[in-house]
């Protein structure tokens, strides 16, 4: 999968028709704490909280165009998705189905369901909740919604190309990796410019199987994917996301969900802005290579500010959530 500028510029073009650009700032107090010129990606700004909205603008007018009598939509999601794809479908006429897994995030389901989504509770993780998801479009003559598809990626691609037309020396980017559309859609931006910036994939060490299929150069699913970073959360990867962060990608690392808390401190008492756990997790790599980063211009994709408020009041007050 690779895309121009012109597709890309394109997909930019839709995706702001339905949400403004989101803001990149870089910010002295963490500059402070770092040694970096950090430069934040903000897509906690976007109109859902997360950067998932922008793939659901392209996907769901690739949808349209391409089944004009489909009547819905079926997906499964751990909650930024589903809030994406709920928007845009029923903005369109589309009903949204969206499997969660059981113990999902009370807040996110909730938000789903006001964005029209009907929430349906299956399995103990994402995974299964997929498979499930996948067998109901089938039964019901629904348009399965996959966690990676191009004509989604396309759309997610758009904040990094709005990022690094903007600070275009930027010397690395780090980017959490679930299913794989955040990463592939930063590395495609960054090759469609021809820039040479550094893209490093950031995973939780409970939920290790885009670090481990990219070391290994094959798919390796991992027996369970128990993280509160529950955008990261995925034990089964996608091998199409596989080919482009397995090559692309500069390396991979894990962070601690004790990590992933203490970065969410640190946006919220530094610039008070909120993070979930995947999206304070690309900060929490950089603070574990502060050293190797020193004197390098950085930037971190805040890609979603959607945590449940119990989770919050235990991460702020020094905790960490336990799922």
């Amino acid at each position: 999968m690779q895309f121009t500028l012109d597709a890309l510029r394109a997909a930019h073009a839709l995706v702001t028709r339905h949400m403004a650009p989101t803001p990149q700032y870089a910010w002295p107090q963490l500059a402070a704490r770092t040694g970096a010129e950090v430069w934040v990606k903000h897509e906690n700004h976007s109109a859902t909280g997360a950067f998932k909205l922008r793939g659901a603008i392209t996907f769901i007018d690739w949808v349209k165009r391409e089944y004009p009598g489909a009547r819905g939509i079926c997906t499964a999601t751990r909650g930024n998705h589903g809030q994406g794809q709920a928007r845009q479908a029923v903005a369109a006429g589309l009903t949204a189905k969206v499997y969660v897994p059981h113990g999902n995030s009370v807040e996110k389901n909730a938000a789903m369901r006001a964005f029209g989504a009907e929430v349906i509770e299956f399995g103990e993780d994402f995974d299964t909740a997929r498979q499930e998801a996948y067998r109901v479009a089938e039964a019901e003559g629904l348009v399965i919604v996959p966690p990676f598809h191009p004509e989604l990626v396309r759309g997610v691609a758009t904040y990094g190309l709005e990022l690094l037309s903007a600070v275009p020396d930027l010397d690395t980017v780090y980017v959490p990796i679930g299913c794989g559309s955040g990463i592939c859609g930063t590395i495609l931006a960054r090759d469609a410019l021809g820039l040479k910036t550094k893209i490093v994939g950031v995973v939780s060490e409970n939920a290790q199987t885009a670090k481990l299929s990219a070391e290994a150069g094959r798919l390796i699913e991992t027996g369970s994917a128990r993280t509160f970073a529950d955008g990261m959360a995925v034990r089964v990867p996608v091998a199409e996301a596989l080919a482009i962060y397995g090559p692309g990608a500069e390396r991979i690392v894990t962070v601690s969900d004790a990590e992933v808390a203490e970065a969410i401190r640190i946006y919220y008492r530094d610039i008070h802005n909120l993070a979930e756990g995947a999206g304070a997790a690309p900060l929490a790599a950089l603070m574990q290579e502060r050293e190797t980063m020193r004197g390098r211009k950085v930037g971190v994709i805040l890609c979603g500010g959607n945590i449940d408020t119990d989770w919050f009041l235990t991460v702020m007050s020094g905790g960490v959530p336990e799922v």
